[in-house]
């Protein structure tokens, strides 16, 4: 995993990221060489046209799933994907160098340029995910432990990661009763440091049940870090690998004394002045489909078109959410809060297509100009459901610890939840944002947030 101002991308996605910007350059630059005799003017308009492109062909293919593991994905289904990609990137590479001047030489070449150069970057996003020398290259993984947190770790490692190999469980000295794989159950005769570098270890986690009573052997594991072999424990491992916080085995030291939670002032300031001319911007592209939205919700049903509902905001004050109404007037006529649910008969026919691409929540941009929201934070949640949530899943209450946003790093990892279950799920990501959170890792959030609602995943 490589860290980037405190969020963790896997070195295969920020090497994807890399190769594919750098093909795009490529094709950009070699164009830009040849007509540099005729034309001075080519190289900044190549630049300029370059990133934009490059800034909507990562969205597409995030979008697309390219960046996320394929192993689960055949050939085919690649293959299809790759022709969704390109029927959206084309006409997108095609309208930004169109919109450079005419008399400028070269700019049609340019124009050529980039949609080769699209075609090319998708044609290699499918080779990549199928290709064997990708999945040649692979991590091996020692597990110091046998117990439930061993066995979660490794099967998280077989599921989110195809590049990794688990080499075995290594019963500790204090779980006499395993239930890790029987045939990968590793009995340590000699120092873990001899057997880590026996197996060939690139990391090691430390997922034990029992830590007291000499079970951790902190000297081995010191030996293993000055070998070269990475340590972790299990929380950190969640963190890195997964981006989430997991409340089971994240204990309040490891919160307190590790890394985050910073809440400075020129950071509070920076999100704040970023958050206004975001949402200003956003509004104004958005204005045209808001009135059209207003319309057609008065047209089908009686009612308002936009609904107030307090909500919980940052350190537990209250506020009113501003939202365009999807659900009928009586939706909750017996006065008692519940979760919205699939195929919620409540829900209006424009209200389904406004929930699926997240239309709804584009009020809410007048909530980040007043200061009661951000643009990127934990959903704000109905005080009724705090109340409830926070006596039964622990560390609930840290996520009011920062402005609540129209998206979040939930919101854009997990689908929408309406059960116990599934509030502790979106609070380990809503953790995790709060402990790592950046104007960079807003950033990732916002490109992933468009993803989300060009498929309209996860909406409910």
């Amino acid at each position: 995993m490589i860290r980037v101002f405190n969020h963790y991308f896997h070195r295969r996605t920020v090497l994807h990221i890399v190769l594919d910007f750098g093909l795009l350059v490529t094709i950009l630059g070699a164009v830009v060489l040849a007509e540099m005799e005729r034309s001075s003017m080519l190289a900044p308009l190549a630049a300029t046209g370059g990133l934009s492109l490059a800034a909507c062909l990562f969205v597409i293919n995030s979008a697309s799933g390219f960046y996320q593991h394929a192993h689960n994905r055949s050939f085919h289904q690649s293959c299809a994907r790759a022709l969704v990609a390109l029927m959206l990137a084309l006409p997108i590479a095609y309208g930004i160098f169109s919109l450079f001047p005419g008399g400028v030489a070269g700019v049609v070449t340019l124009k050529v340029a980039a949609m080769i150069g699209v075609a090319a970057v998708v044609a290699h996003r499918v080779y990549a995910a199928h290709s064997v020398a990708q999945s040649s290259i692979r991590s091996r993984v020692l597990i110091f432990g046998s117990g439930t947190a061993a066995q979660l770790v490794g099967r998280t490692i077989l599921a989110e990661d195809p590049h990794a190999d688990v080499l075995g469980y290594v019963v500790g000295p204090n779980e006499p009763q395993p239930v890790a794989p029987t045939h990968q159950l590793l009995r340590c005769d000699r120092s873990l440091t001899e057997l880590a570098r026996e197996l060939g270890a690139d990391e090691i986690v430390v997922a034990l049940a029992e830590r007291r009573g000499g079970s951790m052997p902190l000297r081995d594991l010191l030996d293993c870090k000055l070998h070269g072999i990475r340590v972790v424990d299990t929380a950190t491992y969640f963190e890195k690998t997964m981006s989430q916080i997991r409340v089971d085995y994240a204990n309040a030291g490891w919160l307190v004394f590790g890394e985050g939670f910073r809440q400075g002032l020129m950071r509070t300031f920076a999100k704040r002045v970023f958050d206004i001319l975001c949402a200003g911007l956003l509004l104004l592209l958005a204005a045209p489909l808001m009135l059209l939205t207003v319309l057609l919700i008065k047209l089908e049903s009686p009612g308002p078109a936009l609904y107030r509902q307090t909500r919980t905001g940052r350190n537990n004050v209250p506020f009113d959410v501003i939202k365009f109404r999807s659900m009928r007037a009586d939706a909750e006529k017996d006065g008692k809060p519940q979760w919205a649910a699939v195929g919620d008969s409540r829900v209006t026919r424009v209200g389904n297509v406004m929930r699926k691409y997240r239309i709804d929540e584009l009020p809410q941009l007048f909530n980040v100009l007043k200061g009661e929201m951000s643009l990127v934070g934990p959903r704000p949640e109905r005080p009724f459901f705090v109340e409830q949530l926070t006596e039964s899943i622990p560390y609930y209450a840290v996520r009011h610890s920062v402005k609540p946003g129209v998206t979040g790093w939930a919101q854009v990892r997990y689908h929408y939840g309406s059960t116990l279950e599934d509030s502790q799920e979106k609070l380990q990501y809503d953790l995790y944002y709060v402990k790592n959170h950046t104007l960079f890792l807003d950033l990732v959030i916002l490109f992933e947030t468009v993803a989300v609602v060009l498929t309209g995943k996860g909406a409910r």
